[in-house]
């Protein structure tokens, strides 16, 4: 059984029991957070149900084990010939979460 659901702006498809990463989430670490635009659900036999865009009355239940940076990117610009260079490095703030259960 799995769903595709909209977190923080993204639509991952989850299963229970999976770990991911999602931008940083305001919920302190070991706290429960529940999800509520499911837009997708496939059921244990195999059904299809696509919400027009969420179902209603179907939720993602998650717990946040913690809250980390991303790997670093390296943000470089340049013209040639001009002299001009700019580097930049970003690290994104992660949140990871455990799906606990699709209701």
């Amino acid at each position: 059984m799995f769903a595709i659901v909209e977190i923080a702006g993204q639509q991952f498809k989850v299963e229970s029991g999976q770990e991911i990463f999602v931008h940083r989430l305001q919920a302190e670490e070991g706290s429960e957070v529940s999800f509520d635009q499911v837009l997708l659900t496939s059921g244990e036999d195999g059904g299809v149900s696509v919400g027009t865009p969420t179902l209603s009355g179907v939720s993602v239940k998650a717990e946040v084990l913690e809250h980390l940076k991303g790997d670093k990117v390296i943000v470089f610009r340049k013209k040639r010939r001009k002299g001009f260079r700019k580097k930049n490095g970003h690290r994104q703030a992660l949140t990871k979460i455990k799906i606990n259960s699709i209701v």
